[in-house]
């Protein structure tokens, strides 16, 4: 076949397959141009998923008729100078129009602020109609309808309504996070909406739309970022350990006000949690990174999600060292959400009319609690009546004695000094099931689970050891030759240096190898080949050598949770304030080495609304 021009539908049906993937890439493409246009207010309505109707409208500056034929053709576009290093808007390819109408039926209806009347223009499956008159208020209209007509196959790959729905809800919300002074409304057409109204400029403003958008819980359990390295800065919000989730969908991240889903920037958020998390937990995350654009290219992808940095390693030490210093500085805090989820638990209706409790779901029935739901609470019909002489001093007796509470921890309790009160974790109360630290603050309740925390208490000394001094190192009685392309040999000696202090002793051995004459004494046996790939993978992906300091740390971890203290153990009060005031000075205690949370806090008030005092 004789080589020919493809037409210029062919083109942008080509590019197409590359811009529009899926609903959710128009809606994406169209607010962002509404945004570059100056909008303050976009109304998004979608039908069937998107695949239906897709119509976004502003009130942004406005198309000129004179160009309405050029917004649709392809690599047309009023954002771009000349530099294409510079980019300091969302578009700038000028493809996302001529793209959709190659594939849909596209009409755009605009006004500009100066004129007088609108105009519209009409793309049916990359057939372009004249440009002709329309009623439009000020800005431009855009409106999409049945997507992918013209390329059938494509919609094969579609999923279902609800799913291609739920993918445009979270394009507009990771949008609408970085515009927090621009409203956003999104409705479908089984009447769900989605209104996220004006929240102000600035920091304040931004705060406000993450609530909108994250609910309010998150910017409760949030630790506020502001650090600068180089001239990039780095602002935003972090979840404490212990507000996590199962998966990454609420990790946000934007390089310049445009949103991205950057693996450089997820394997940093990773990297800094990685002794606070479970491997199968996620942090919530909102960063917002502001560097010269000359210095990250945005164009590697016609959809533009994805950036290339050109110092990746500047960015992510900057990540990982701002969200570790951040969670350092913070202290101890629990999740508010463990609180509220104990509040479920012991919340009286939800147990009074059979609904599952969240433990192991059986049902449970309180006889006092329904009659009192039934006509009033009555003593002499009440199972529990507190008058009754089978509930007096001998039961008060029987209560201070149980199973629960250890003899040891019932021992030296008495007056308890105000200052202790007023600590962050208070002064133990109580020990119950041999585990759990009952202790009390001015204003609240805590529950501390003794082996979690003991154990996140070793582990951050063992840490401290490994980072105060090099490590002892154990001489191998040959050297092991690992065969390395000459550029992984040249990156992993270039950081011999800190592989010594680790105590891996490498050096050059010939053009394509690596002699290791000393490994880490911590690891023991090991597989030398390996650690040593996994090492050159990681310097030439990252620039660093954490994967061994993980290793390192992944035993000191093991040693952490076998020399804790052991649940089980009877502990006498001081012991259990001494571990308190510890986990008060140590950053990180708030979860343990596996992520689990090490305390639970339970305000006064909250325990007072359960008892119906307030």
């Amino acid at each position: 076949m004789p080589i020919r021009h493809l037409s210029e539908t062919m083109i942008n049906q080509i590019a197409a397959g590359e811009v529009i993937e899926r609903p959710a890439s128009v809606v994406k493409e169209l607010v962002e141009n509404a945004l570059d246009a100056g909008a303050t207010r976009l109304e998004i309505v979608t039908a069937g998923g998107g695949l239906n109707l897709i119509r976004v409208g502003d009130d942004g500056s406005g198309i000129p008729p004179s160009e309405l034929e050029l917004a649709v053709s392809r690599h047309c576009t009023s954002k771009l100078s000349n530099d294409i290093h510079d980019i300091r808007s969302l578009g700038f390819r000028g493809e996302a129009l001529p793209s959709i109408g190659s594939v849909a039926r596209l009409t755009i209806r605009s006004r500009t602020v100066s004129g007088d009347a609108g105009a519209e223009i009409a793309v049916e499956g990359g057939q372009v109609s004249a440009v002709r008159p329309a009623a439009a208020n000020r800005g431009t209209s855009v409106e999409v309808r049945d997507l992918f007509f013209a390329t059938p196959a494509r919609l094969k790959f579609m999923k279902g309504e609800r799913a291609e729905s739920t993918a445009i809800s979270d394009v507009v919300k990771r949008i609408a996070i970085a515009f927090p002074a621009v409203a956003f409304t999104l409705s479908g057409p089984d009447r769900t909406r989605l209104e996220l109204p004006t929240a102000g400029d600035g920091e304040d403003g931004r705060l406000r739309r993450i609530a909108q958008v994250m609910g309010e819980e998150f910017p409760e359990n949030a630790l506020a970022i502001d650090a600068v390295r180089e001239n990039v800065r780095l602002t935003g919000h972090v979840s404490i350990p212990s507000y996590s989730r199962a998966n990454a969908l609420q990790q946000y991240a934007y390089v310049n006000g445009r949103p991205v889903r950057d693996k450089l920037i997820a394997a940093a958020i990773r990297g800094a949690y990685a002794d606070v998390l479970a491997r199968d937990r996620n942090a919530v995350t909102v960063l917002f990174l502001t560097i010269d654009p000359a210095h990250v290219d945005v164009n590697v992808h016609p959809a533009k999600a994805d950036v290339r940095f050109r110092d990746p390693g500047l960015v992510r030490g900057l990540i990982v060292g701002a969200i570790r210093e951040t969670l350092a500085n913070a202290g101890i805090r629990p999740a508010t959400s463990a609180a509220s989820a104990m509040m479920n638990a012991f919340r009286p209706g939800a147990a009074a009319y059979g609904h599952p409790g969240p433990a192991n779901g059986h049902r449970s029935f309180n006889p006092g609690l329904r009659a009192a739901a039934a006509g009033g609470f009555d003593v002499a019909r009440s199972p529990y009546r507190p008058l009754e002489p089978r509930f007096s001093e001998s039961s008060q007796a029987a209560f201070d004695t149980g199973p629960g509470v250890s003899a040891d921890a019932r021992a030296g309790y008495g007056e308890v000094p105000e200052v202790m009160l007023r600590t962050e974790l208070g002064a133990a109360r109580a020990q119950v099931h041999e585990n759990y630290i009952v202790a009390q603050t001015a204003d609240s309740l805590i529950i501390v689970d003794q082996h979690a925390a003991h154990e996140r208490l070793v582990y951050e000394a063992l840490k401290q050891a490994l980072d105060a001094r090099a490590l002892p190192a154990q001489m191998l009685l040959l050297p092991e030759i690992i065969d390395l392309p000459e550029d992984d040999v040249t990156r992993i000696v270039a950081h011999a240096d800190m592989l010594r202090r680790f105590g891996l002793g490498v050096e050059r051995f010939g053009p394509g190898a690596i002699a290791v004459r000393e490994t880490p004494a911590m690891l023991g046996e090991t597989d030398v080949g390996q650690l040593i790939r996994d090492l050159a993978d990681e310097i030439a992906d990252n620039d660093t050598t954490e994967t061994l300091k993980a290793r390192l740390h992944k035993i000191a971890a093991t040693m952490a949770c076998h020399g804790s203290v052991r649940s089980g153990r009877r502990l006498l009060p001081d012991e259990m304030n001494a571990l308190l005031r510890q986990m008060e000075a140590t950053p990180g205690s708030g979860t343990c080495n596996h992520g689990r949370p090490t305390y639970i806090e339970l305000k006064l008030a909250d325990i007072e609304r359960l008892f119906g005092r307030r």
